[in-house]
């Protein structure tokens, strides 16, 4: 099929909630390392990885190798059986996680590990009252959709009862309009008034990502996760750490996002670039909370035993390149161009981030989000060779996050078409 008769087929055939970038959208067909390459032969750096999915890069062939020996052994069993796949992840996991993390369940997606997490903070509790942060993303079942803080993605649908919404850490939008530090972490603190008057005055559960990833990469002070989680606590919660777009080093120095701020969770939840493109969701807790959840539980491709092999090839490779190291020094290479930029573009209003995980809010006058020129520049770069990703509340940041082995030269070659794209909207 032509790519014509491919898009044409797709919105046939498709549900129309399967939204695509791109006045034209893609047909891909063909990806190795950072690159991808269209229906029509075109390449493109990627810049996005699926989500921040392929963190290894495309067709990895060490994952890719490591899967193939696995399909040809063991293809699926679920979690009725034992495979050594799916208990070498599991010890894998229980090393390098913070803290007292130690026992996992598997799951297919972020979703379902977000759910998982829940479940056991409302059994471990006996509270079923959850805190999310405004802007946050948790994935497309109806709990996920509840705890998430976007109008547009939450649909219209049944209310699950027992979530509060608290101010996210925000600073570039602060919700009080304080300026950090001076603001004395304003947005953390109101966690004990939304609890002492919007809660029965104990909670199960904090839920947050060390980085907000849809809701465009908004990355808190330095303070906010001491405070915030240390009133939960006083509460009676616990920490659920969702680590789906911030693990295995992404953001930068650590495997993990929230090792960035001091934090240990009593449960961790991860999918995405676990397994650089395989499906796979986990959720990681301690002992003393995994013990609370006792009923029968079963995930019929949860710990398949190809995912797990995927995701133990990931992290193998993660850990032989020092990749957490790698996206640090080319994440401060690539922000410290991108904010000599901002002095030259006015409608930058924002560059943030760590590591490889890299936001551009776009605004206009006085800080107006400016989602129109975040569809030009996104045109603009896919003509030019260049996928990058979009969020936030209001559609206007620029999401950026390639592989955590990528090298100058490509960083450069995106800078360069960036601000060709710049050029032309400015």
């Amino acid at each position: 099929m032509d790519s014509t008769e491919i898009r044409k087929k797709n919105k046939e055939f498709l549900m129309p909630c399967v939204q695509n970038y791109y006045a034209e959208p893609l047909v891909l067909t063909e990806g190795r390392g950072q690159h991808v390459y269209d229906n029509d032969g075109k390449e493109y750096l990627d810049f996005f990885g699926g989500i921040l999915t392929t963190m290894l890069g495309h067709s990895h062939p060490h994952v890719n190798g490591r899967v193939i020996e696995q399909i040809g052994r063991l293809q699926h069993t679920s979690t009725l059986y034992q495979t050594i796949p799916q208990v070498q992840l599991a010890e894998k996991l229980a090393v390098i996680t913070p803290g007292k993390l130690k026992q996992s369940f598997f799951t297919n997606s972020g979703t379902e590990a977000d759910e998982t997490a829940v479940l056991l903070a409302r059994k471990h509790t006996g509270c079923d009252e959850v805190i999310a942060l405004r802007h946050a993303y948790s994935g497309r079942s109806n709990l996920a959709l509840n705890l998430t803080a976007h109008s547009k993605w939450r649909q219209a649908g049944s209310t699950v009862a027992g979530i509060k919404h608290a101010h996210s850490p925000y600073c570039y939008r602060c919700a009080f309009h304080l300026e950090y530090p001076s603001c004395d972490l304003a947005c953390a603190r109101d966690l004990e008034e939304l609890i002492q008057t919007t809660t029965s005055g104990r909670v199960a559960a904090f839920l947050a990502e060390p980085i907000q990833g849809v809701g465009g990469f908004v990355t808190p002070p330095k303070e906010y996760f001491e405070v915030a989680v240390g009133i939960i606590r006083k509460y009676g919660g616990v920490f659920i750490c969702d680590e789906v777009q911030t693990g295995f080093g992404r953001t930068g120095g650590k495997m993990f996002g929230i090792e960035h701020w001091n934090v240990e969770p009593e449960i961790m939840t991860f999918a995405k670039g676990m397994g650089n493109g395989f499906p796979i969701g986990g959720t990681i807790t301690t002992s003393e909370v995994a013990s609370s959840l006792t009923g029968f539980s079963i995930s019929t491709f949860g710990g398949n035993p190809v995912s797990c092999t995927a995701a133990l090839a990931t992290i193998e490779v993660v850990e032989k390149e020092n990749l957490p190291a790698h996206a640090a020094e080319a994440g401060s290479y690539f922000m410290d161009r991108l904010k000599r930029m901002q002095k030259k573009y006015p409608f930058i209003g924002e560059v943030r981030g760590m590591g490889l995980m890299i936001a551009l809010e776009i605004i206009g006058d006085k800080k107006v989000p400016d989602s129109e020129t975040v569809v030009k520049i996104f045109e603009l770069t896919k003509e030019a060779g260049l996928l990058i990703g979009k969020g936030g509340l209001y559609g206007n940041v620029i999401r950026i996050a390639p592989p955590l082995s990528i090298e100058n030269d490509d960083i450069d070659r995106a800078l360069a078409i960036l601000e060709q794209a710049f050029k032309k909207v400015f």
